[in-house]
This record gives C-alpha cells, structure tokens and sequence, in this order.
C-alpha cells in the first residue's frame, strides 16, 4: 500500500493512503488499501487500485496521488513513504507479528521485504502488477491476488496485515473482518491501522486520480508533501468503495464479529490496534495455548506449499 491496497488516511476528516489505504491491499494505491490492494481498495475482486497511475506513482517512487471522492475531497497517498524502507513505526508493527505473516495490499513490498530479511515467512498480496513486481525484486514473496481470492495457506495465518488504510479494502470493514478470520490459524493476529485520532466510521465511493482539480479540497492533514497539484489530466479510473475506520469504530466491528482486542498504540502520528481471533469452531486451541511446535509446523506448510508453486524461472507474481 499496502497496503493503496492495499492506502492509509491518517486523518479524522480523510483517509490515509495507507492507513490505509495497506490502501496492506489494501492498501493499499496498489489495490487493497490505500496501500495496494484497492482490492482490494476496488471492492472485492475489484482491480481500480491496479489503475496506470498507481503503477506510475511506484515505477517514480513519489506521488502525486490521490484518492478522490465524490464531493471533490481528496485525500493525497504517501507514496514516498510507502516505497521507501521500513521506518521506526513499521519496525513497532512488525515486532507485534507472529508465526508466517500475511500482508494484505502490501503495495511496493517494504513490509514483506524487511520481513525476509529479518528471516521471517512472509507474503504480500496486492492487486496491482506494478506493487506485486516491485515487492519480488526487494526479495519479498508476493502474489497478485485479491483477499476475497482463494489464497495460500488459509485457515494458518499466524498474522495479517491491514496497514496503510486497507482496513477500507472493499468498503465494508465487517466483511473484511470476516474474511481475515478465515485466514488466520485460531487464536491469530489482526494488526490494523486505523484513522488516527478520529472515531470515524464512513463508506465512501472514491477514485485514484494523478492530479488535483481546480476547487478540490485537500486533507491537510496527511502529512508534508501533501498539497494538490492542479491542472492537468487527472487520470481518473471507475469509482470504488472504500472504508475509513478510526479505532473505536473498528473495535465496535471487532467484538460483534467475535474478535478480542490483544493491543492499542499510536507511533509517528499513527494508530494501531491489534485483534485476536477466537478458537476455532472445531474446537481446536488457541494458539497461545498450543504446545510450541504449532507455529513452526505452520510455517513449514505454508512455505512448502510456495515452493511447489514456484518451478525455476517462475516469478511469484505469475501464480
């Protein structure tokens, strides 16, 4: 972005490509947040965050980029940061990571890319071919697939990822809950980013849009090097849902679908609650009860599972 799907919006009053909009996905403006995923930040299976802008904002590594909404508000996507390395607030977010870790709308890879290099079992999942390519040559094992997609290792997840705004991934924050469940093993972890400071619960349409129009309204509050650019094609692509869910909200969403709160804190102007899933309905333990051999043997499934996927002179983001 992701995370866009995969993009954050750090504000109250808009979204933070990245934390959004992770969009992950995202993403995030890959697809499925803010950060990537737009599909993952496009809605389900949707592919507007794998827009030519997005792809272009990656291949130059800086904005401008925005999502856009109806109305003329925009909120501008953090680009730079998101193809930069991992900075001191990642690194807090990864050190809360357990077992083989999924990110979703994981956007330009900086997240999958430190993680292996830290050694850990990671995947990136994002919509946009741009973000799953650039993820692969930092070393990250990415795919180019949505979240509502079948994908490798379901029901073994030791962590997901929804940073960088792709909580917003499809509009519909109860639905994405729903579906990072089924991923995770009992008893895994949900790190999200939500809206800083903000009890924001909103559904939006918006756009991915490479120039501000005339009139705009810019959120302010999205950091240094957010202004608009005006004039110019603003590229725009169809609209898509998307979500924007600031910490109460989305700990409201979280106990009606059964998740319990493991972890809250703020870092560099940044929120993020961690969620644990319940035991499975089949009765099996939650992971931090299970003896200590069960991570382990998870991430030798699911890394095994990768390695029969991928024959010599196969890239990851052609499966």
């Amino acid at each position: 972005m992701g995370h866009p799907a995969e993009v954050g919006a750090r504000s109250g009053a808009g979204v933070r490509a990245g934390a959004g909009a992770r969009p992950r996905s995202g993403a995030r403006v890959a697809g499925e947040g803010a950060r990537g995923e737009g599909g993952d930040g496009a809605g389900r299976g949707g592919r507007s965050w794998a827009a030519d802008p997005y792809a272009d904002a990656l291949g130059a590594e800086r904005g401008p980029l925005f999502l856009r909404r109806t109305d003329g508000w925009l909120l501008p996507l953090e680009v730079e940061r998101w193809c930069a390395r991992a900075d001191a607030v990642d690194l807090q977010v990864l050190a809360h990571c357990e077992g083989t870790v999924l990110d979703v709308g994981c956007g330009p890879g900086r997240l999958v890319a430190e993680l292996a290099a830290l050694g850990r079992p990671a995947l990136g999942i994002d919509v946009s071919e741009a973000a799953v390519a650039r993820t692969v040559r930092l070393g990250g094992q990415a795919l180019r697939r949505s979240v509502f997609e079948p994908l490798p290792g379901e029901g073994r997840w030791g962590t997901a990822l929804l940073v960088d705004g792709n909580i917003g991934i499809g509009g519909d924050p109860a639905a994405l809950l729903s579906r990072t469940a089924e991923l995770l093993a009992p008893g895994g972890l949900l790190i999200a980013e939500t809206v800083a400071g903000a009890d924001v619960d909103e559904r939006v349409d918006v756009r991915i849009v490479s120039a501000a129009h005339p009139g705009d309204a810019v959120d302010d509050t999205a950091g240094e090097g957010s202004e608009a650019r005006e004039g110019g094609p603003s590229a725009d692509r169809a609209a898509f849902p998307w979500a924007r869910v600031g910490t109460p909200a989305l700990l409201r969403h979280a106990v009606r679908a059964g998740w319990r709160t493991d972890a809250q804190w703020e870092a560099g102007g940044r929120s993020f609650v961690a969620l644990r899933n319940g035991p499975g309905r089949d009765g099996r333990r939650d992971r931090r009860t299970s003896s200590s051999a069960d991570p382990a043997n998870s991430a030798a499934v699911i890394s095994s599972q990768w390695a029969r996927k991928l024959s010599p002179g196969r890239a990851v983001a052609d499966l």
